[in-house]
């Protein structure tokens, strides 16, 4: 009895409420990755619908685009004059002085060509001189057979020569040099190696036989336009030099007056005799015969999982708000 009454006097123990949840309420917060899986297998086959159309969208749309091929060349630093560059390190600050430039820097001259390459003005004149708008901005796409590149008809008037393209104002018809520029900086790259001095300059285009022509011409301008550079800065400086000889009686001066005029008139008997001034091909542009772009089997397999992934969504999206209004009623 004793042994009774001790048991019925203890005090029974009851779990802190914090330790306690209802077992409804633990099922609600936790999310059931059966039942999600379940969802998605039943509708398998609107996903797999869903998947196989864009999958053929992304088709249709890779076979509608033309496709484009890039040339591209390599170059190197044509070799710089080492009488130059031995002036320049012996009478540079006197030069300088006297406002001749000596140059004597293969890298500079390699960095300031390339710097010109990428500047507006000589793109715009490039595109101008060769009158590259039409195959530029008109064209969309290329026949292989014919070699004939297709014109955009809605831009331009091949029978008529003219541009008949739809713009408003400020701009015309005819594309200007500043929409000419924009549109060729992205066909054209141009780019150095800081190891080894070479450069690659490529060009994009519908037309291989085009995109070869036009790397072509794009080295040959280079040269020519730094060649005319370089000789104009050489003449100048004799003018210069030999007014300056005509001043002084010093006859220290005068001899390095002399030297300093010898070398200018080197810098342009080089120009006369050597086409390739600048940069000299080490690989010349050829018409390539395989596309860069478009990537179509990359084009569909983006499709497949974008729509694999919209129909995914979609019942897993379902599912939760099916959950969310259930618990709302309860």
């Amino acid at each position: 009895m004793e042994n009774q009454h001790t048991q019925s006097q203890q005090p029974q123990l009851v779990p802190p409420p914090h330790y306690y949840h209802p077992p409804s309420q633990l099922s609600d917060d936790e999310i059931n990755f059966s039942e999600i899986w379940g969802e998605i297998c039943k509708g398998k086959w609107v996903i797999i619908a869903i998947t196989v159309f864009f999958a053929f969208s992304a088709a249709m749309y890779a076979i509608s685009l033309p496709n484009v091929y890039q040339a591209k060349a390599l170059l190197a630093p044509a070799d710089g004059d080492n009488n130059m560059s031995s002036m320049a390190r012996q009478f540079g600050g006197l030069a300088s002085l006297a406002g001749v430039n000596l140059g004597g820097g293969g890298d500079s001259k390699t960095t300031l060509a390339i710097e010109v390459m990428k500047s507006r003005q000589f793109i715009s004149n490039f595109i101008e001189k060769f009158n590259l708008k039409v195959p530029l901005m008109a064209a969309k796409g290329w026949e292989r057979e014919s070699d004939t590149l297709l014109v955009n008809k809605e831009l331009y008037d091949a029978d008529n020569s003219k541009w008949i393209r739809d713009v408003e104002p400020p701009h015309l018809p005819e594309p200007s040099a500043w929409e000419a520029h924009e549109a060729f900086i992205d066909i054209y790259s141009i780019s150095e190696s800081k190891d080894s001095g070479m450069v690659w300059v490529s060009v994009e285009h519908y037309s291989p036989r085009i995109a070869k022509e036009w790397v072509d011409l794009l080295v040959k301008e280079i040269n020519s336009v730094m060649k005319q550079k370089e000789v104009r800065e050489a003449q100048n400086s004799i003018d210069f030099l030999s007014e300056q000889l005509n001043k002084t009686s010093v006859t220290e001066m005068q001899n390095v007056f002399y030297q300093l005029i010898e070398e200018q008139t080197k810098t342009i008997m080089l120009s006369e005799v050597r086409e390739e001034y600048i940069f000299t091909t080490v690989d010349p542009a050829v018409e390539p015969e395989e596309k860069m772009k478009p990537r179509r089997a990359m084009i569909v397999l983006l499709g497949c999982v974008l729509g694999l992934l919209l129909g995914l969504s979609f019942y897993i999206c379902k599912f939760l708000f099916s959950e969310t209004d259930i618990s709302d009623k309860q």
